[in-house]
């Protein structure tokens, strides 16, 4: 797609001239500091033992966290570019000129999610060292199925950022919206703690989000033993609740999109 490819070599050239590697370190420090406190706790709070919710032995939490703490803040990183690039246009004036440019606004965000991804996995790789130093390694029940899972975060990641984005332009600010956002994706979608230590309620709300589904079947493959046939069932609801939450994001956007250039003015 050239606009997504256009966006997303744009975005390149830019944050390579202008690129603060403390941003990077920022980026990644959070996951850091999550499996290095979940490797003292373990041993200096839970004296070395577990659940039977993490399988058997250290290994298993720690790579459970593991997988988790670089998940959570590969959507953080995700939504910070992709559901932002609107309302950074609006900050820097170019909003209403984007919006009467023959670009359409699906490969328009499709191109910063690609630029997020890519930079993304970079930073992340220095996360393995983390992993090293700590003597934590991550089982791999199914190759396929971790695939899957990643490329099921991605999407859903994507869908909610569609959706959030109008928001943030509707409203005219991203802090609280996406703070917001990342409290509840965090809390709620099993990135570092099984679901079932939460109520009931929060469970099945837990369910309306895509990125719970895609959590299931990335910690199912790597640290839960699962097969690809047995994750399935999980990428299949991750697969439709995407598709809604694409849908309503796209429908939702062109009233967001109004009320911002009507705020503007």
């Amino acid at each position: 797609m050239p606009i997504a490819w256009a966006t997303a070599w744009r975005t390149w050239q830019m944050t390579r001239r202008a690129y603060p590697w403390t941003y990077a370190v920022g980026t990644v420090l959070p996951a850091a500091l999550t499996i290095s406190l979940a490797y003292l706790g373990f041993h200096a709070i839970g004296g070395g033992r577990i659940g039977d919710d993490f399988g058997t032995g250290a290994a298993a939490y720690l790579a459970y966290v593991a997988v988790g703490a670089t998940a959570f803040q590969f959507t953080v990183r995700l939504i910070l570019w992709s559901a932002k690039a609107l309302i950074t246009e609006q900050r820097q004036g170019t909003l209403a000129a984007l919006l009467i440019a023959p670009a359409g606004r699906f490969p328009y965000l499709l191109g910063f999610t690609a630029f997020a991804v890519l930079s993304s996995l970079v930073e992340f790789l220095a996360l393995g060292i983390v992993f090293l130093l700590l003597g934590i390694s991550v089982p791999i029940a199914s190759p396929l199925g971790a695939l899957a899972g990643a490329l099921a975060l991605i999407c859903a990641v994507f869908a909610l950022s569609v959706g959030l984005g109008g928001v943030m332009i509707a409203a005219g600010e991203a802090h609280i919206s996406q703070n917001t956002v990342f409290i509840v994706l965090g809390l709620l979608c099993g990135f570092t703690f099984p679901r079932d230590y939460l109520p009931v309620p929060a469970q099945w709300l837990a369910e309306a989000f895509p990125t719970t589904a895609a959590m299931d079947v990335l910690h199912g493959s790597l640290t839960g033993g699962h097969t690809f046939a047995e994750l399935a069932p999980r990428l299949g609801v991750c697969a439709a609740l995407t598709a809604v939450h694409l849908f309503l994001g796209l429908k939702y956007l062109p009233r967001a999109e109004a009320r911002a250039v009507e705020k503007a003015h």
